[in-house]
């Protein structure tokens, strides 16, 4: 089920229930035009979860920033590959590289 969420949506977020920096990886998404598919996990959820979405990833933990990516929320994948947390998605943005990306997998039409 987690790897047809991570393959059928351009950018999906998944993020603790009521997590500020969910809610923060979200709203700059959403500001820029982009749709993300958000999936929010609960607490009790957290640690199975993170394994599934592990699982999906296995040997290819390597972020958009060629940085080791440890699965922990919120987690972003762009194009049904593995993006990174907040920290690589605010410093992709800050570079200006972020829109082109999300236009490429058509998260964005304009």
């Amino acid at each position: 089920m987690m790897l047809n969420m991570v393959s059928d949506n351009a950018v999906i977020v998944f993020g603790r229930c009521g997590c500020c920096m969910s809610h923060v990886v979200k709203r700059l998404l959403q500001g820029l035009g982009a749709n993300p598919a958000i999936y929010e996990v609960e607490e009790k959820d957290e640690v199975g979860f993170a394994r599934e979405l592990e699982a999906i990833v296995g040997d290819n933990n390597i972020g958009y920033d060629g940085k080791m990516v440890k699965v922990q929320f919120p987690i972003v994948f762009i194009g049904g590959k593995l993006f990174g947390g907040l920290d690589c998605l605010m410093a992709t943005h800050i570079s200006g590289e972020l829109v082109p990306m999300l236009k490429e997998v058509g998260a964005l039409w304009l």
